[in-house]
């Protein structure tokens, strides 16, 4: 294992909380430090996403969120302000996760995930999380990651149901083993609570929290599906399928 970074007295104080629970330790804070997640997507699922480790105190954060600010985005996208309407919404992510945690080093790239940006992007992360609403942008993401062998962890949400799932290179399949093409009917827009978002965010970041440092289980090779409309929580294995064109 390379030399982990040392702990401040300060970061001691500010992570000594999360350091109690067991198997995290010093060790697993320093852990969280020397990471760098990739996040597609700063919304409002991915926004929480981040929120959370940087909180958490992952030491660098490199983030893919284009276009700018829309009032319709203010139900769930809690690192943007009212005041930042019709500006890029990268700035205001990049400024509020500073503000939280001025230690985490920030990487904001202003574009959406493409299949020309995605090997460039993954290649900067040790672990990457997709948050995107297209698919377009997901199979891109995914079949980056596969690529360069990092874990992804995939998030999800529509209406009133959310899902996640985490996807490791030679361990089990991959996206594209059950999403193989983007859906015909798929848009950008759907019913979303920003409430919703945030569940699947915050499920998100511990699968993360949980690679880096080795604690408890990950939804390895497993979809957990959640319908918040009557609290049904379902988990089902996914398939891994040889004749997948970018896993198999």
């Amino acid at each position: 294992m390379p030399d982990l970074p040392t702990l401040t007295d300060p970061e001691r104080a500010i992570y000594e909380w999360q350091m109690w629970v067991p198997g995290v330790g010093e060790e697993g804070q320093r852990k969280l430090k020397a990471a760098t997640v990739l996040i597609s997507r700063v919304g409002g699922l991915g926004g929480l996403v981040a929120l959370e480790l940087a909180a958490a105190g992952v030491g660098r954060l490199v983030l893919a969120h284009g276009g700018d600010l829309q009032a319709s985005d203010l139900n769930r996208q809690l690192l943007q302000t009212h005041d930042h309407i019709g500006k890029p919404r990268m700035d205001s992510i990049v400024r509020r996760l500073r503000e939280l945690n001025p230690r985490c080093e920030i990487v904001g790239h202003a574009e959406n995930v493409t299949a020309d940006n995605a090997a460039a992007l993954v290649a900067r992360a040790d672990i990457v999380v997709d948050a995107a609403p297209l698919f377009q942008e997901r199979l891109a993401l995914n079949a980056a990651a596969v690529r360069a062998g990092k874990p992804m962890i995939e998030c999800a949400m529509h209406t009133l149901e959310a899902s996640v799932t985490t996807f490791v290179p030679g361990k089990t399949g991959c996206l594209a083993c059950y999403v193989p093409e983007v859906p015909p009917t798929w848009t950008r827009q759907f019913p979303v609570f920003g409430a919703v978002s945030g569940t699947a965010a915050c499920l998100g970041a511990m699968e993360v929290i949980k690679l880096i440092t080795g604690i408890g289980e990950t939804l390895c090779g497993e979809l957990l599906s959640i319908n918040l409309a009557t609290m049904q929580f379902r988990k089902v294995r996914l398939p891994k399928r040889d004749d997948c064109e970018v896993c198999g």
